[in-house]
């Protein structure tokens, strides 16, 4: 049976439910983690060993059937897509502010477009980017075929989000929100494995000031406990 790590590096004492968010270095939890962090509630991270599989586990696939990260358990009810782990989010605890106030449907369905833009659009692309030995299992094959065509398609797609970015410093404009986490997350995944970056100034300048956010700093520690895990079992993989 596998055994999952609990990293309980809480911030308030007294935040409920109870929320529990299954976790890997590098994936798109650091996404959730970021708005947890933002929210200032009590929650723990438990770590999937994905570099051995443990996302394909029994006991994991008894969580999430989906065999991926993330995964927000609720009350012991889990809830897996980042689109509806945000999107409750923003609703349980709006004063957090991890989306802009709306006061109508159509404006609503609006940031869940931005939301789903990042997850449906701009990640299938990180992923070919990133990860393109996922599609092809020759290795250069995968980096000259996947990853070349990836980066195609991304830079159309990184070269719309720096113009959005050219009059304002967040996606909404003056105030962050989780839409820019989520940003904050895409830009690095590819930029770690030799994305270009010198044609978005823009997004550049984005992740520079997001890493300075304190809630965002704290998820990379979160972050960075679990990677010394991994490497403590001589597991951990760097991104290449």
């Amino acid at each position: 049976m596998f055994r999952f790590a609990r990293n309980s590096l809480l911030t308030l004492e007294n935040g409920l439910p109870d929320l529990e968010l299954f976790v890997a270095p590098g994936s798109c939890a650091r996404v959730p983690t970021i708005a947890l962090e933002e929210i200032g509630v009590k929650f723990d991270t438990t770590l999937v060993r994905t570099a051995i599989g443990q996302q394909k586990s029994a006991e994991f696939l008894a969580v999430n059937p989906k065999g991926k990260v993330p995964v927000l358990v609720v009350n012991g009810v889990p809830l897996t897509e980042n689109v509806a782990i945000l999107s409750w989010l923003n609703k349980s605890y709006p004063d957090a502010g991890l989306l802009p106030s709306v006061t109508n449907d159509f404006d609503a369905a609006q940031q869940i477009s931005d939301l789903a833009f990042f997850s449906g659009t701009v990640h299938p692309h990180v992923t070919r980017v990133a990860m393109p030995m996922k599609f092809i299992e020759d290795a250069k094959l995968s980096f000259d075929i996947v990853r070349s065509k990836g980066t195609s398609d991304m830079n159309v797609v990184m070269g719309m989000i720096n113009d959005r970015l050219a009059d304002r410093p967040w996606w909404y404009g003056d105030d962050w929100s989780i839409v820019d986490g989520y940003l904050f997350w895409t830009w690095w995944r590819i930029c770690v494995v030799g994305y270009p970056q010198d044609a978005f100034p823009h997004l550049k300048d984005h992740a520079l000031r997001i890493a300075q956010r304190p809630s965002v700093m704290r998820a990379l520690q979160r972050e960075a406990r679990n990677i010394e895990i991994l490497k403590s079992e001589g597991i951990y993989k760097e991104p290449v």
